[in-house]
Order: C-alpha cells, then structure tokens, then sequence
C-alpha cells in the first residue's frame, strides 16, 4: 500500500514530507523522483545561513515510517478570499463584518 502511494506521488510530482524513522528525522517539501524496486529516490532543498542547497536521496521504502503532503493552505490574518461570482449563493463564504449589520 505504501509503495502505490509513493508511486502515485511521484506520478504527481508534489511535494511531500517525509519521515524517515530509521535516522528519526522528517524530509521538507521533498519531490519523490523515481521508485525503482525498494528504492525511492527523492529531491528537496535545505536552506543554512542564507545558501540553499539542493538534495537528491536515495531510501528504502522500509525506512518510510510516514510519508504526507499538504491539502491546501489558507493564509493568517485579515485577508479578503477570493469568491467566484458563479459560486452557488449556498455556498460562498459571508463576511463575517456584514452579518452583524
């Protein structure tokens, strides 16, 4: 199960964390490459006192203890989101501020 998820990963080409239990520690916003039998050969970058180094890594599926990616993100703070005009009126989201009008 977890080598065809890795495989539909990498035929997506997003990033992904992952969690590599055998040296307890998680790979960034990692791309997954190729996979070739157990071996899962995976790209991120690392940024240190203003250098940003590229990575590729080789790992064996077994030493995947976990492996996610992010959904969707939604930014912090007093931001106006973007509605379109044919949403459903059921489903576009209200301002909070006229509501207390």
């Amino acid at each position: 199960m977890l080598q065809r998820k890795i495989y539909q990963f990498c035929c997506d080409g997003r990033e992904v964390w992952i969690y590599l239990r055998d040296q307890q520690r998680w790979i960034e916003r990692a791309q997954v490459l190729d996979i070739e039998g157990d071996l899962v050969v995976l790209r991120y970058e690392l940024e240190e006192d203003d250098e940003v180094s590229s990575w590729e890594e080789i790992v064996r599926i077994d030493s995947i203890g976990g492996i996610t990616r992010k959904l969707a993100a939604v930014p912090k703070g007093d931001y106006e989101l973007i509605v379109s005009d044919d949403c459903p009126e059921t489903e576009q989201i209200r301002d909070r501020h006229s509501d207390s009008d």
